[in-house]
């Protein structure tokens, strides 16, 4: 089927990589390596060569979202309908070198990233399993689901929500409406891809200093969300929401402010989609409970 499988990879450009090291070995659980190609570093959550790709930079934001396709004839097939759609999507045989894959199509979101689709992504050898310093269960729930999801922020959303239906192809999960505070709503839709994770991607129009509000990633025991919780908290690391409880895609997090300033939503036991028995809602509240903000809004 001619549709992304999952977000499989992310591109950020951060300013301080030694803090970012620290921060993804020692405080998430990541494994550090050396990229497949170029500088910066590489973060495994898996069998995966990178699951993250840390280049040096001083703009502190996404630059990449890649997505994979299980097939050479299904990417083909991807592209043909993403360009009749209007989706200005082309080949790059330099990148997909330089990231390890098979072949690779590029295409510019609105918001200010590139889009990055991709079939063949390097996988490791058994002799060289993922390994996290501090997870006590059996790590991240990545696989046929991708690393997580994101939250980039629209300039507009009547451009942007058009492009990830009809372009991405990306299938709306549901809804969120919430007013805030008097006067601060929130109007959120979100996309999940073909393997059904509840979101690979959301978006929202609302104030915001970056392209990216948050990126989440999810472990697989409950027990390590709290036992991340405290070592952010020793850490005396920026809190931006305390733990908490979503409604529509039952995840347990919180969320912690990056050395690159964007959040990180550190998670356990969110849903996955089986679309023939799904319906579409619109919720009106962001949590059912908790997620207490700490730091203000437009961080």
């Amino acid at each position: 089927m001619a549709e992304l499988s999952n977000l499989a990879y992310v591109v950020f450009e951060v300013s301080d990589l030694a803090r970012w090291e620290s921060f993804a070995r020692d405080i998430i659980g990541f494994q550090v390596a050396v990229p497949l190609a170029g500088e910066g570093l590489a973060l495994r959550m898996d069998e995966y060569a990178y699951r993250i790709l840390l280049q040096p930079g001083v703009q502190d934001d996404i630059l990449v979202a890649g997505w994979e396709i299980p097939a050479e004839k299904e990417l083909e097939a991807f592209v043909t309908k993403a360009r009749s759609a209007g989706g200005m999507v082309v080949e790059d045989p330099v990148l997909a070198r330089i990231r390890g894959v098979e072949r690779l199509f590029t295409c510019s979101d609105p918001n200010g990233f590139v889009h990055e689709i991709f079939f063949g992504p390097t996988m490791l050898p058994i002799s060289k399993p993922f390994v996290s310093k501090v997870l006590s269960g059996p790590g991240f729930i990545t696989g046929s689901l991708g690393l997580g999801h994101i939250l980039p922020v629209s300039k507009d959303v009547v451009v942007s929500l058009p492009f990830y239906q009809n372009i991405l192809g990306l299938r709306i999960s549901d809804y969120i409406r919430a007013e805030l505070a008097p006067g601060m709503k929130v109007d959120a839709t979100f996309f999940h891809s073909a393997t059904g994770r509840h979101h690979s991607l959301a978006t929202g129009q609302f104030p915001a200093t970056k392209i990216l509000n948050h990126v989440m990633v999810q472990y697989a025991d409950m027990n390590d969300v709290g036992l991340a919780y405290d070592r952010v908290s020793r850490a005396n690391i920026p809190l931006v929401l305390e733990l908490g409880h979503h409604p529509n895609d039952k995840m347990f997090s919180f969320y912690v402010q990056t050395p690159s300033g964007f959040a990180m939503e550190v998670g356990s036991g969110g849903i996955v989609i089986d679309d023939e028995n799904w319906k579409v809602v619109t919720y009106s509240q962001l949590s059912d409970w908790g997620h207490k903000r700490v730091i203000p809004r437009n961080y």
